[in-house]
This record gives structure tokens, C-alpha cells and sequence, in this order.
């Protein structure tokens, strides 16, 4: 397996503790004093924040599992349990915080994918198979935490050191994370530079006299300091991505508009709305990377900008209007982050319209006969082959489109993982050569990315989930 592969699995796999952010944020921010005045309310979403570590472990360990299995879960919260407290009784001074909790899902993920179908001898069969994963996590986790009390502390120095050097960095440091967050969505990385950040970086005692950690968490958490990394991506996703749309439905040919612009503003207003960019982002990542790679520099410079001008402000799920206006009472002067939004709207907007006027470039309805029902085929034996997207409704049932997709991928047989996350599906193949990139394409796809030895990307946008769950059954 590959190195970016496996990242990229991992990745995946933060997502699903991650997805239990915003209804805890919700419910956090709803119940304060200063909006229902609900103490129950606010209780209930803090619960989540204070065993989130305990929430990456369960979800890293089932992202894992082969099969998303109860039992890994289980065993991902057990090895958490070992790990935390035996390496405490060791040295008291050791918080291994969120990192504890992925390392004990990566634990229990890889020990059930291990040991799951292990068969003891028959008095001893209760215990066998997944029943024996929780038992063989606690004792490896056992292992673990008696290296760890010994030489996390230095670990967790480094990690401090890290993530202090950033942020100490000034502009610099700003700038060089809002830049890798952009440059590793291709990758499906960037929830893994996302976690140290805003899960890892600082710490903040809250009005319980608990200990807190991460951008994002410390931002519920009442600390007036921060917010520093999340604030800068407001004026690029509710501002500048929606700006880099209508740019280019207006350089779009006139017979072409009324084509693209439907695609063009349903995931500009996901952007603005909601925070989640990758729809829009896959529009132009791969047609026009010249301008994505523009986009990243921009989010690395926002970052820098908003900090400059002493905004904070925080989200739940992603820097949309719904976290915009709902975390309001929480940020510190957020009306700079509309000024700095109008601006960065303009230039989003001129960068990407006269771009693509003076430099020809192609994209969707963009000059060159581009036609918008059609798209760009890699590795095919025409350079500019072309076929169909599928009209609008045809092949609208998840279980006739998941059947075309396991076929463009090589058949079921060629299948050995399935994952999905937000917007695309998340695969490990037998045989990379039998994927139909252009079949792929016809049934929506709006991008193939390989990662080597096996791993590819298939960006579905909202319809990956679904697939997904219908590829399993289809297995």
C-alpha cells in the first residue's frame, strides 16, 4: 500500500467523527446564555467536544475495519481506554489528546482486519473471531501505552513544537496552512493536516477547569484567542469560490450558459451556504489547475488577511453562512470578514473571468467548441475524445448507477475496499489498468484520481455515500 493511499484512507476515516461536529456545535452555541439560555442544550453538544478524542478513535478504527464493523468500534474505544489511562499511571504529565484517539483507531481498525476471522480451539471458541479483537486491542494497547509513557513526552514536544513554530510564524505560518488545505483536497488529504490544527494545536482552560485543545475546539470552548485558523476560509468559501463561479458562467459561450450555469450556481450556493467547496473546487481542479493553484495561494493569503485585521471566528463543519451567522455571538469582530469577503469576491472574480479571456483556457462552456454535456478523457487513444453525460434522470436509481460504476471499475471482482466521504467514493482495486476512466466520467463522475498500488478517487459529489452502500451490497 502506498504511502498517499493510506493517508487518504485515513483520511476518510476522520470523517466520520468529524461529521458529528456540527450537530455539537449546534446544539453548544444554541444553548448559551446569550441565545435560548437552554444549560441542558449547551451540555449536550459540550459532551461531544469533551470525548472527542474517544470519538476518533471509535470512527478511525470502523474507517478501518474491512467492513466498517461494530467490533472494531468497540475495540477502537477499549485500546483508547488502555492507552489514556496506562500511560498516565506512568507519567501524569502526558496528554496525548486527540492523537490518542487515532492512534487506538488505527490499533483496533488494523487488529479486526487481522484477527477478526481468527478460530480458536473449540473451548475457547466463544472468544474467537470478532469477539477476540477487542480483547487482542486491549492487550496491544496495553503494549502501547507502557512505550508511550516513556518516550510520548518527548513525542508530544515535538508535536507542541510543530504546531507552535506555526503559529508563532505569524503571517508565514497562516499562510503556509490555508495553502496545504486547498493543495491537499485533490489527495483527499487534508483532513489530516485539518486535525492537527484544529483538533491538536494549543490549549485552553474552560469554565469547568478542563483542559481543551485545538483551534476549533477551544473556539467553543470560550478562548478569546481563537479561531485563527478557521476565520480566513469564510471570505474564500461564502466570498471568493461563489465570485470564481459566476466568473465562469459569464465566460462561458452565450449558447452555453444557460447549460452550465445550473451546475455552476447549485455548487456555488453549496459553497456559500454551507462551506463544503469540493463540488465547485472539482469544476476547474483538474481542467484548469493553473487556477486551483491560484485558489490556494488565495486561501493561504485570506488566512493571513483575516488575522491581520484581528478577526476570529469559528464553525462546526465548514466556513458557510449557517456557521457564519449561528457562531456570530462566539467571533471577534466577524464584520471584518464581510469587508474582506467583498474583496476577495472581486478578485476571485477577475482573476478567473480574465484568465480565462486572455489565456483561452478551457473548462466548462469555456471557447474551443467545449460543450458542458461533455468532458475531457485521460488516457484515452483520442486525445479529444468526448462522450454523453448521462441526461437528467436516466439511470436515477442508486442501484442501476452503482452496477455501472462497479463495471467501469473492472466488475466487483476487482474491488477489495470501499469507502466514500463527502463527495467521492474512496477505492482500493485489484488491477488499476481495468478502470474505465471515460465510463466512470459518463455516469457523472467528475474526476478519477489515482494514487498508485490501487487506491483511486471516483468524485461523485453527494451521490457518493449512496453508491457506496450500494457497491457492499452489491459484494
Amino acid at each position: 500500500m502506498s504511502i498517499l493511499g493510506y493517508l487518504q484512507r485515513l483520511g476518510r476515516a476522520l470523517m466520520l467523527p468529524v461529521a458529528t461536529l456540527p450537530i455539537a456545535a449546534l446544539l453548544l452555541r444554541l444553548g448559551q446564555p446569550d441565545l435560548l439560555d437552554i444549560a441542558f442544550m449547551a451540555k449536550a453538544g459540550g459532551a461531544i467536544f469533551d470525548n472527542l478524542p474517544l470519538l476518533f478513535a471509535m470512527g478511525v478504527a470502523t474507517g478501518l475495519s474491512r467492513d466498517n464493523a461494530g467490533a472494531a468500534t468497540l475495540a477502537g474505544a477499549i485500546g483508547f481506554f488502555v492507552l489514556d489511562q496506562a500511560s498516565q499511571t506512568i507519567n501524569p504529565d502526558i496528554n496525548m489528546s486527540f492523537f490518542g484517539g487515532i492512534i487506538s483507531g488505527v490499533l483496533a481498525g488494523h487488529t479486526y482486519n487481522r484477527f477478526s476471522q481468527v478460530r480458536l480451539p473449540d473451548y475457547l471458541s466463544f472468544f474467537g473471531g470478532s469477539r477476540l479483537v477487542p480483547i487482542l486491542t486491549g492487550l496491544f494497547a496495553l503494549l502501547l501505552a507502557w512505550v508511550c509513557g516513556y518516550i510520548w513526552p518527548v513525542m508530544q514536544n515535538g508535536i507542541d513544537a510543530f504546531g507552535r513554530s506555526i503559529a508563532d510564524s505569524g503571517l508565514l505560518g497562516e499562510f503556509i496552512y490555508g495553502s496545504l488545505n486547498r493543495a491537499l483536497i485533490p489527495f483527499g488529504l487534508h483532513h489530516v493536516i485539518n486535525s492537527i490544527f484544529w483538533f491538536g494545536l494549543g490549549d485552553f482552560v474552560n469554565a469547568a477547569g478542563d483542559i481543551v485543545n485545538g483551534d476549533l475546539h477551544r473556539f467553543f470552548a470560550g478562548d478569546p484567542e481563537a479561531g485563527k485558523f478557521m476565520a480566513g476560509f469564510y471570505p474564500v468559501m461564502m466570498f471568493g469560490l461563489p465570485a470564481a463561479a459566476f466568473a465562469m458562467y459569464l465566460a462561458a459561450a452565450p449558447d452555453k450558459r444557460k447549460q452550465v450555469g445550473g451546475a455552476l450556481f447549485s455548487v456555488a450556493l453549496t459553497s456559500f451556504l454551507t462551506g463544503v467547496t469540493e463540488p465547485l473546487e472539482f469544476m476547474f481542479m483538474f481542467q484548469v489547475p493553473v487556477l486551483y493553484f491560484v485558489h490556494a495561494i488565495l486561501t493561504g493569503v485570506s488566512l493571513m488577511l483575516a488575522n491581520q485585521l484581528e478577526a476570529l471566528h469559528g464553525f462546526g463543519f465548514s466556513a458557510g453562512l449557517f456557521d457564519f451567522v449561528l457562531n456570530w455571538g462566539l467571533a471577534t469582530r466577524p464584520e471584518r470578514l464581510v469587508i474582506l469577503g467583498v474583496f476577495f469576491g472581486v478578485i476571485y472574480f477577475c482573476i478567473f473571468y480574465f484568465s480565462i479571456r486572455i489565456f483561452h483556457l478551457r473548462g466548462p462552456g469555456w471557447d474551443d467548441g467545449f460543450h458542458p454535456n461533455t468532458v475531457p478523457i485521460k488516457n484515452s487513444s483520442s486525445k479529444q475524445a468526448s462522450i454523453e453525460s448521462i441526461k437528467t434522470g436516466k439511470d436515477s436509481d442508486t442501484t442501476e448507477k452503482a452496477e455501472k460504476i462497479a463495471s467501469a471499475l473492472g466488475g466487483l471482482e476487482n474491488l477489495t475496499s470501499i469507502d466514500a466521504c463527502i463527495t467521492r467514493l474512496r477505492l482500493v482495486v485489484k488491477d488499476q489498468n481495468l478502470v474505465e476512466e471515460t465510463a466512470l466520467k459518463a455516469q457523472g463522475a467528475q474526476a478519477v484520481v489515482s494514487l498508485g498500488k490501487g487506491h483511486v478517487q471516483v468524485v461523485l459529489g453527494a451521490e457518493a455515500e449512496p453508491v457506496a452502500q450500494q457497491l457492499r451490497q452489491l459484494l
